[in-house]
C-alpha cells in the first residue's frame, strides 16, 4: 500500500457526518458570506489562540497582507523575513511596493536566527536607504520562531512585529500560543494545514482592538460604516461560511489529532535516530517549544537520490523549499546573490519532507523509517562506489 505525503480523506472518514450536516445548515440559513458560522469560528479561535480578537479572512497570503496595510507599508520600508520559506512571506511585502529584507536561518530549526536579524537590521540603519518597519518571523513546519527574541530586537527600534504562522497554528513558545507571540499573527487554513478548511481559509490573531478594527475594514474593501462607506483601500478578503463550519467541525477534534501528530514525531525521530545512525538530520525542537507538526523534514545529502527511492517504494515525500526567495526570480532586482544566505541554502539543498497526518499508523511510520534507512546507505554507497 501506498503511503501519501498527507491523508484528507482519512479525517473525513471519521468527521464527514458532522461536516455534512455543518454544511447543510449553511445552505438551510443562506448566509454564504459573514454567517453566523463566522462569529463563532472567530470568538473559539481567538480562545484557543489566547488573543482578543481572530479576523477570519479568505487566504494565509491575504492574512498578511491584510496584516501588512493595517500597518500602512508602502514604498521606501523594509520588513524583514527569511528567505527559506513559501513565497507568501515575502510577496506581500513587495505587492505593497516595500522591500523584502531577507535573513538566514537557524540551520537546526529553519527559523529566522535572531542575531542575523540584529545584524540585517543594523546594517539596514547604517545604509538609511529604506525605513526599516517591521518583521515577518516565519514558523516554519509548525515549530514557533524566537519571537521574544526578534520581538525584542524589532522592538527596541520600533519596528512592528507579524508572526507567519501558516503552519503553526496550536504550537507553543514558553508555553503561549504560537499565534499569541507577536503584535499579531496570520495563519492559514490551506487544505493541508493541522487546522484545515476544505480550501483556501485564513486568519489575523491580535490583543490590539484598533488594529483588528482595521483588519474587518480592509478585508471588506475598506468598509467603514457599511459597504458603501468606504475609509481605506482594502480587498475582497472574507472567508466563507461554508469553510467556517467545515473548520467548527475539525476544531472539535483539533487537540487529539496535535497529539497524534506529536506521537508521530517522537516515532519517526527515534526511528531514523536508530535506523541511520545519524546519517540524517531530524528536526530539533527547543526544550520551551512545542511544534504543531505541520511537516516533518530532515535533511539529507543526496536528497535527491533519496526522494527517487521513495517513490519507487510508493511512498510520498516533498521538498519544502527547494529553492530560497532570494534566488527566485521574482526577486532578482534584489541584489541578492547565491551564498548571501548559506544556511538557509543548504538546508534547501538538503531538505526533505515525510508523510505527516493525524491518521498515520505506527507501521506505517516505521515503514517510512526503514525505507529512508536504506535509501541513505544505497545513495552513500553509490557516492562512494
Amino acid at each position: 500500500m501506498n503511503i501519501p505525503l498527507v491523508d484528507i480523506k482519512a479525517q473525513f472518514h471519521r468527521i464527514g457526518g458532522d461536516v455534512r450536516r455543518a454544511v447543510d445548515q449553511v445552505w438551510a440559513h443562506g448566509r454564504f458570506l459573514m454567517g453566523p458560522e463566522i462569529t463563532e469560528l472567530e470568538t473559539r479561535l481567538a480562545e484557543r489562540a489566547g488573543v482578543r480578537h481572530c479576523v477570519t479572512c479568505s487566504s494565509g497570503t491575504d492574512a498578511l497582507l491584510m496584516a501588512l496595510m493595517a500597518h500602512e507599508v508602502g514604498a521606501g520600508d523594509a520588513v524583514f523575513t527569511t528567505p527559506f520559506t513559501f513565497i507568501s512571506s515575502a510577496e506581500v511585502v513587495a505587492l505593497l511596493g516595500a522591500t523584502p529584507v531577507f535573513v538566514d536561518i537557524d540551520p537546526r530549526t529553519f527559523n529566522m536566527d535572531p542575531e542575523k536579524f540584529a545584524a540585517a537590521l543594523h546594517s539596514v540603519k547604517r545604509e538609511n536607504r529604506l525605513r526599516a518597519r517591521g518583521v515577518i518571523a516565519v514558523d516554519l513546519f509548525g515549530l514557533p520562531a524566537e519571537h521574544g527574541a526578534i520581538g525584542g530586537i524589532a522592538g527596541g527600534h520600533g519596528l512592528f512585529t507579524l508572526a507567519d504562522a501558516a503552519q503553526s497554528f496550536g504550537a507553543t513558545l514558553h508555553g503561549k500560543s504560537a499565534t499569541a507571540q507577536a503584535h499579531a499573527a496570520a495563519t492559514s487554513f490551506y487544505p493541508t494545514k493541522p487546522l484545515a478548511a476544505a480550501g483556501d481559509g485564513g486568519a489575523v490573531f491580535t490583543d490590539d482592538a484598533g488594529f483588528a478594527e482595521k483588519l474587518r475594514s480592509i478585508r471588506v474593501h475598506g468598509q467603514g460604516t457599511d459597504k458603501y462607506d468606504n475609509i481605506r483601500l482594502g480587498l475582497t478578503a472574507r472567508l466563507d461560511t461554508v469553510q467556517a463550519a467545515v473548520l467548527l467541525c475539525k476544531l472539535r477534534v483539533f487537540d487529539e489529532e496535535l497529539a497524534r501528530r506529536e506521537e508521530i514525531a517522537r516515532r519517526y525521530t527515534k526511528q531514523l535516530n536508530a535506523k541511520t545512525g545519524g546519517a540524517v538530520q531530524v528536526p530539533f525542537v527547543p526544550p520551551h517549544c512545542r511544534s504543531a507538526w505541520a511537516q516533518y523534514s530532515i535533511l539529507c545529502v543526496n536528497r535527491d537520490s533519496v526522494r527517487r527511492s521513495l517513490d519507487a517504494a510508493g511512498i510520498g515525500n516533498a521538498v519544502y523549499y527547494k529553492t530560497c526567495l532570494h534566488q527566485m526570480r521574482v526577486f532578482a532586482a534584489s541584489g541578492y546573490a547565491a551564498g548571501d544566505f548559506p544556511a538557509a541554502e543548504d538546508c534547501a539543498r538538503r531538505i526533505l519532507s515525510l508523510p505527516m497526518h493525524p491518521y498515520l499508523q505506527p507501521q506505517q511510520v516505521d515503514r517510512v523509517a526503514d525505507a529512508v534507512a536504506q535509501a541513505v546507505t544505497e545513495t552513500a554507497n553509490g557516492s562512494n562506489g
